[in-house]
């Protein structure tokens, strides 16, 4: 069963950091299109930075280049959004997705989310 949790929201000031978790289970991450999505209340979902399965090749939203970074590690099974230089704006909750090809079809997974807020 494939299982997408996501971990290490929560509250920061303006200008620190955090590192978010998405562990994957039920398939290896290395194999997927991973990204990171974020929703603020009122808006629709954004795409905040993906990882591609072959050769690892990433991918940001213009609004956190140079501030985030997705990583994966491959022997954990987990793919990680390493947030610095947070702002207000990137308020949101945030949400992993996989893209899988099996079985000649493509599959969409999505995590539960976590909250990230950056207030003083």
């Amino acid at each position: 069963q494939v299982q997408l949790v996501e971990s290490g929201g929560g509250s920061v000031q303006p200008g620190g950091s955090l590192t978010l978790a998405c562990a994957a289970s039920g398939f290896t991450v290395s194999s997927a299109s991973m990204t990171w999505y974020r929703q603020a209340p009122g808006k629709e979902r954004e795409l905040v930075a993906g990882i591609a399965n072959s050769g690892g090749s990433t991918n940001y939203a213009d609004s956190v280049k140079g501030r985030f970074a997705i990583s994966r590690d491959n022997a954990k099974n987990t793919v990680y959004l390493q947030m610095n230089s947070l702002k207000p704006e990137d308020t949101a909750v945030y949400y992993c997705n996989a893209v899988t090809w099996r079985g000649w079809t493509w599959h969409t997974y999505w995590g539960q989310g976590t909250q990230v807020t950056v207030s003083s």
